[in-house]
Formats: structure tokens, sequence, C-alpha cells
């Protein structure tokens, strides 16, 4: 149901209960003002409740019962005791602020101390982050995260949100046959990661309503999960980034890991294309990286011991400059 629709009934509702509660004893028309601002400050209030997370209510609320609890179980035995009914009274309403009080305190400090069976909530200490890494479609689509997988550089818990999952399915369904083809690419990923041993994966039903955009979605999802993001998507590396979001960037991975050279360092390259400049000549490493040959056009199609000259690091990878070794 959308928010803003169960606000609308709620107030309604309210004005409804205001009617009737006045209409007995004056003017309808006051119960319906005063159920309406009855109903606008509770939504405020909720409106101010965003920040509290599902796991420290879970907790204080755990608090507040084992404090009843407690204050009924020493209310019980004080009135055993001779004592006049109005101070028994005083005395339980006393045992059951301070009860409660200590009882919530206790719970939201010790939360990793608790286990109770909640669905979809795990308390935790608020000093101990949950490692919790959302995937998006490009780094679904993109194949690689099965590697992570399966070397266990991923850990901690992978969620895959569901608009996520029918964006997969859009572009399977694309009547594009690039598209399409991608699509099932990344299902067929996403089954293979799903059916990794030791890998803790689950589907996220939380969805945003108010805007259409997935990657506004993960965004969301990210800030309420206090979670990480994996990508390929350069766009959203940097939107997320700039909100504060911690992302995992499959491509700044592979960058980072690529081996190093030095300018003076010997290799062996095959040269299979024309370069951009007059009479270069463009190699690749095993790991993609490419490598610019001067002077060796003419070379095309042979290995050929070059000397590294400069290294040059770009957004979409490195670059290597070489010359023939003479």
């Amino acid at each position: 149901m959308n928010l803003l629709l169960a606000r609308l009934l709620f107030i309604l509702g309210s004005m409804a209960i205001g009617y009737q509660t006045v209409v007995i004893n004056g003017s309808g028309l006051i119960g319906l003002v005063v159920g309406a601002l009855v109903a606008l400050v509770m939504i405020a209030a909720e409106a101010g409740l965003r920040k509290v997370s599902v796991s420290g209510l879970s907790s204080a609320v755990f608090g507040l019962i084992l404090g009843l609890i407690m204050a009924k179980l020493v209310g019980d035995a004080f009135s055993i005791a001779p004592i006049d009914p109005v101070a028994l009274s005083r005395i339980r309403v006393g045992l059951t602020l301070v009860f409660c009080y200590l009882g919530m305190v206790m719970a939201l400090r010790g939360k990793d101390e608790f286990n109770i069976i909640i669905p979809y909530v795990r308390l935790r200490r608020q000093d101990q982050s949950q490692d919790v890494v959302l995937l998006d479609t490009s780094v679904i689509i993109d194949g690689r995260i099965v590697d992570l997988c399966k070397t266990r550089f991923l850990g901690g818990k992978i969620i895959i949100p569901k608009f996520v999952l029918r964006e997969l399915q859009q572009i399977a369904d694309s009547t594009d046959p690039i598209k399409r083809q991608r699509g099932r690419r990344g299902l067929e990923i996403l089954n293979a990661i799903q059916n990794e041993p030791g890998m803790d994966i689950t589907i996220h039903e939380q969805d945003f309503t108010e805007t259409t955009e997935v990657d506004a979605k993960l965004v969301l999802l990210a800030k309420l999960l206090e979670a990480k993001i994996l990508t390929v998507d350069f766009n959203l590396n940097r939107v997320a980034s700039i909100q504060g979001i911690k992302v995992l960037n499959i491509n700044e991975l592979a960058n980072a890991l690529k081996p190093v050279v030095f300018p003076g360092e010997e290799m062996r390259i095959k040269l299979i294309k024309e370069g951009k400049e007059h009479n270069q000549a463009v190699g690749y490493l095993d790991d993609g990286t490419m490598v610019v040959v001067e002077d060796a056009r003419r070379l095309l199609g042979q290995d050929v011991k070059v000397v590294v000259t400069s290294v040059l690091q770009t957004q979409a990878g490195r670059m290597i400059f070489t010359k023939i070794e003479k």
C-alpha cells in the first residue's frame, strides 16, 4: 500500500472517531478538527522516527517487556508486606518506571547478547556494522562476481533487491537481441552465485514506489540497510559516494590487481592492431592492459620484445607505452 494512501486513511479514521466522540456532547465539527489535528501530530511523530532502526526498536521493546515483568514480580513481593494500599500503588508505579527504563537501556546497549527469533531482524551492537552488500544489475551481467564468490573475496551477506531482479527480467524479455542476451546472461550468473556453497544470499522485497530509477532505489535501500553497493557502473559509483554510501567497484579492484611495471622493464607482447598515432602498434597483456608500441606498425602479428617507457593511468584503465628493444 502506498504510504500517502495509508496516511490519508489514518486521518479519515481519526476524524471519524473524533466526530463520533464529540457529537454526543456537542458539535461534531469540533470532533472532526480534533481528530484531524491528532492524526497530523501522529504523522509528524512517525516522520521523525525514520532514522530509528528496526533492530533498535525491537531490542527496546524486548527490554520494555522484560522491565514490565520484573516490575510485576517485585511489586507482588511488596504486596505481601503490610503496606498501605495507596503507598503500595505508588511503589508499583515507581518500580514499573525504574525497571522499564533499565530494561530498555540494557537491551539497547547489549543487543548482540540477545537472540530473538524475529523474521528479517538481527539484533547487534551499535559499534559493530553488519557487512551487507547490495548487487546492482550491471555487476550481475558483468559476470566476474562469480569468481569473487568462488575465491571468497566477497564476504558477508549479499542482498539482491527485488527491483534489480525485475530489471533483469525486463532486459531478458527485450526485443533487442543484444539486450535479451545480456539479460539472460545476468539471470544465469545470478543462478550460479545462488548455487555457490557457503554464500549468504538473500532476495530483498523492499521497493520504493516514489521513484522508478533502479539506481535511486539502490541508494535508498543502501541507506536503509547501512549496506555497501557492488557495481561496475561509474555513474552509480559517483552518485552513491557523494551520498556517503560505500561502493565496491569491480573495475577498480581489477585495476588495483594488475601487475606493476616500471620504465625500463622488458616484456614480450604480440602486436594485434594499429595504434591511433603514426606508426604505432597495439598489443594486450593477459589481464587486458593495453600496450602501445612506438614505430612497430610494420611488425603487426608478430611477438616482439619491448621496453617500457611510461605508464598512464586513466579512468578506463591503464595504458603502457613501450618501444622496440634495439
